[in-house]
């Protein structure tokens, strides 16, 4: 493909409806999840790094070709994992989002992926088949197991895809819908997330005195959101957290799982039992009982993963049985150059 493509009107709608639902972290957290639309040869998305809330006042959208961009799918081409590659001449200084080739597999002209709070709090459940499957028969739906994303997840959302499937919710990751305008999709998506929605669980008061003694003198501090100290006052729900990780952004802002301060540990006995295996320090702790300890440097991206698991988790029954990434899924996530791009792009 040569020279640069102009942006279609159809662009404009999109920014729309990036913004609505960016903007509410209900639907996306931070730099999470991405938006497209199809012109022709040409497929518009949001960059890597950027963020749907900024569509309005900034340039987060790129194009890329779309052509090329599904023959090497279809080729198991490995360039399908490196959307750069398909990057139309002209445009912003930005790459593609790693899930490009997620937004090619689909027919229809606009495709909308979000990690919304209560498709994540279904979507990370064991049963999680069942239960989605209760709630969505008014739609044309599908279900795709944890995959990591990139070519391999395309294929996989390609394979389940029928002629009118326009929702799609990805194992232990988050939702797609897709449809023929932003308006469509925008509707689609308010009308999943309602048929998906569940209640929170209501706040329980956190000892505050512990946790400021505990952290006295030391990098970390209590955290300032209520909701954050959740995860630590029920002990079947620190269970839980700690346990594993649920799905890929909090693994690449905060890290694998939870760590959870032991009964009886110092805090800095803590950090050191954790830091000994080679990990870094833990971005925020646990203390069971008590509340949540965030280090003070956390930046924002890592803040906002925390609240979204902790919004997740209040909506998750203590007794479900949790599908957790393995190990290897971990390490793949944090050796993973794509994310390590966008992290280094959200570090503020």
């Amino acid at each position: 493909m040569t020279g640069s493509p102009r942006p279609p009107d159809a662009l404009q709608d999109l920014r729309e409806i990036s913004v609505r639902f960016g903007a509410d972290p209900m639907h996306i957290q931070g730099a999470g999840g991405n938006a497209s639309v199809k012109d022709g040869a040409v497929m518009w998305i949001k960059a890597s790094g950027t963020l749907l809330a900024d569509a309005a006042d900034k340039e987060i959208f790129v194009g890329t070709d779309l052509p090329a961009m599904r023959r090497a799918l279809d080729a198991g081409d490995p360039t399908a994992d490196q959307p750069a590659a398909f990057l139309c001449p002209g445009g912003p200084d930005l790459r593609p989002s790693i899930e490009t080739s997620l937004h090619a597999v689909f027919p229809q002209r606009v495709v909308l992926h979000t990690h919304c709070i209560h498709t994540l709090a279904h979507a990370v459940r064991k049963d999680a088949r069942a239960c989605l499957a209760e709630r969505l028969q008014e739609f044309d739906w599908a279900f795709v197991d944890y995959k990591k994303p990139g070519a391999h997840l395309a294929r996989g959302v390609h394979a389940v895809l029928g002629p009118d499937t326009t929702v799609v919710v990805l194992g232990n990751h988050g939702l797609i819908v897709a449809g023929e305008s932003a308006s469509e999709v925008a509707d689609l998506q308010s009308r999943v997330h309602e048929a998906l929605s569940l209640p929170a669980a209501g706040l329980k008061p956190t000892d505050t005195v512990a946790l400021n003694a505990l952290a006295e003198g030391s990098t970390y501090a209590t955290a300032e959101d209520p909701h954050l100290h959740q995860l630590a006052l029920d002990p079947h729900r620190v269970a839980q957290v700690i346990k594993g990780s649920l799905y890929p952004d909090h693994v690449i802002f905060c890290g694998i799982a939870v760590a959870a301060v032991r009964p009886g540990e110092t805090l800095a006995q803590a950090v050191d039992r954790i830091t000994q295996t080679g990990a870094p320090a833990p971005v925020w702790l646990i203390v069971p009982g008590a509340g949540v300890l965030v280090r003070k440097d956390a930046g924002v991206p890592a803040r906002v993963m925390m609240r979204c698991l902790a919004d997740v988790m209040a909506r998750v029954p203590k007794d479900a049985a949790l599908n957790y990434l393995s190990i290897e899924q971990n390490l793949d996530l944090l050796d993973w150059d794509a994310e390590k791009y966008r992290q280094k792009l959200n570090a503020c």
